[in-house]
């Protein structure tokens, strides 16, 4: 058996549908035809009782074939005689279970009903029985008036059983037409349904083939069916997928052109330094001090975009080595503003912290915030405030420094993107990209906008996370 489900499960798919389809078919048919036999069966049997009851053998010559000593003379009738009785069998029975043929040429057995007839217990009596020859029989009988006998009609069941056989071998012939023509008509079905399926299989092989994401099925947008929708999710899979390639790519394109030029400044640096060392023609004090910084702060550049591409990288909901949990949003503040104090001395920061709870990874959070706060520092001309509000989850950001351009908003947390006017200024683009990250990770959101008077204000919003316990003693 085991052996069979596994060849059944080796064939192809529409093979198996066919296969399906034919032996549910079969077994309807099969079902179907058992029972028609059956109740033919009992029509036909039903009907050879109905004229054993009627039967065309008279009281009269049933008692002048019996003497007064209950001797029986038998009689043989010719077809072309009395056909309507040429197929009866007519034998008395007495009570004591004795029988005589009175027409026919086989005697009947008898049954204990035939005899409980003949002693008046019971009023008729239906059964079947065999002859002397081994044939089968249908019996009726019942009491003769006037006389302590009953009579027992008999008539051949080959009558019924014919036609059983005859009804038989034309339910086999339907019956084997219907299973092939089911059969056939599932391998039809399977074909043309799976025929969808055919296209997505050989779109799935061409895919993996030739990597050409920009390969769509054709789908029907008013179909609601498996099939089209298995084909809008394969289209929208494989426009997914481009779309990640695209922004891998162009992620790829943007860090090489980002690292060409601290690399380059780095190298010529080096090469500056290199070149002294050889000719022995040594470079002025101030000179290579101001060599060795430019290389020191070249380094710290590499060092934080390749950090921010590492953060960058990570797949959506992967942690950056920090695990979610409820974090004290105005502690992360405060020590954040602590590290952008010593990266902008000349600015002044105004901070009103309400205490908020949000439930965020502790080290991306702070890097999010400092990268909020680098941001005004960088472009907060010396001697303004820089303005830091929380209050019901709810953090700005505000400087006043020349403030971003309207049609450059929409562009403010695109990866790598640097407005025109901060070109000169260090940094590599990603800042607030990480900062869009992990705002929306942590189920809030982040804006960036002109603020009233002039400069600009960011926003962050995040929903709360209930007050910590506090710690035991």
């Amino acid at each position: 058996m085991n052996r069979v489900v596994r060849r059944f499960r080796t064939l192809p798919l529409r093979s198996r549908l066919a296969l399906l389809v034919a032996t549910a078919v079969a077994v309807a048919v099969a079902a179907a035809a058992v029972a028609c036999w059956f109740v033919v069966r009992n029509v036909l049997v039903s009907s050879l009782d109905d004229a054993l009851r009627d039967p065309n053998v008279s009281y009269e010559f049933v008692n002048s074939q019996v003497n007064s000593d209950g001797q029986c003379r038998r009689s043989v009738i010719a077809d072309n005689d009395r056909p309507d009785l040429y197929k009866q069998t007519v034998q008395v029975v007495d009570p004591a279970g004795g029988s005589c043929v009175i027409l026919g040429k086989q005697k009947i057995e008898l049954k204990e009903s035939d005899t409980a007839v003949a002693r008046r217990e019971i009023e008729e009596s239906f059964h079947d029985s065999t002859a002397a020859n081994g044939d089968k029989y249908r019996v009726y009988t019942y009491p003769l008036p006037g006389s302590s006998y009953a009579v027992s009609v008999a008539r051949p069941l080959s009558e019924v059983q014919d036609t059983l056989s005859n009804l038989v071998l034309v339910l086999s012939l339907v019956a084997g037409v219907g299973v092939l023509g089911a059969g056939a008509a599932g391998l039809w079905v399977a074909r043309t349904g799976l025929r969808p399926v055919d296209e997505l299989t050989a779109a799935v092989e061409h895919v993996a083939r030739t990597e050409d994401l920009n390969l769509r099925l054709p789908t029907d947008e008013d179909s609601d069916d498996e099939i089209a929708r298995l084909s809008r999710s394969f289209n929208a899979m494989t426009s997914a997928l481009a779309s990640s390639r695209d922004l891998q790519q162009q992620l790829i394109a943007d860090a090489g052109h980002e690292l060409r030029t601290p690399l380059t400044s780095l190298r010529t640096n080096i090469e500056l330094l290199a070149r002294s060392d050889e000719t022995g023609r040594a470079i002025p004090p101030d000179d290579r001090r101001a060599l060795l910084a430019s290389v020191k702060a070249q380094m710290t550049e590499l060092a934080s975009l390749i950090g921010d591409l590492q953060e960058l990288s990570r797949p959506d909901g992967a942690q950056s080595g920090g695990k979610v949990q409820v974090v004290a949003l105005h502690d992360v503040v405060d020590a954040a503003l602590e590290r952008a104090r010593l990266r902008g001395p000349e600015l002044t920061f105004d901070a009103d912290l309400h205490p908020w709870f949000v439930r965020a990874e502790p080290p991306a959070l702070e890097r999010a915030i400092v990268n909020i706060l680098d941001n005004a520092v960088k472009f907060g001309p010396p001697g303004t405030v820089v303005e830091v509000g929380l209050r019901k989850g709810e953090l700005t950001v505000r400087d006043h420094g020349p403030g971003i351009p309207e049609d450059e908003l929409p562009h403010v947390f695109d990866r790598f993107w640097r407005s025109p006017t901060a070109r000169s200024l260090p940094g590599s683009g990603l800042g607030l990209s990480i900062v869009a990250r992990t705002v929306r990770h942590a189920g809030g959101e982040v804006t960036l906008g002109p603020a009233d008077g002039g400069g600009t204000v960011a926003t962050v919003r995040l929903p709360g996370a209930g007050t910590p316990p506090p710690p035991a003693p």
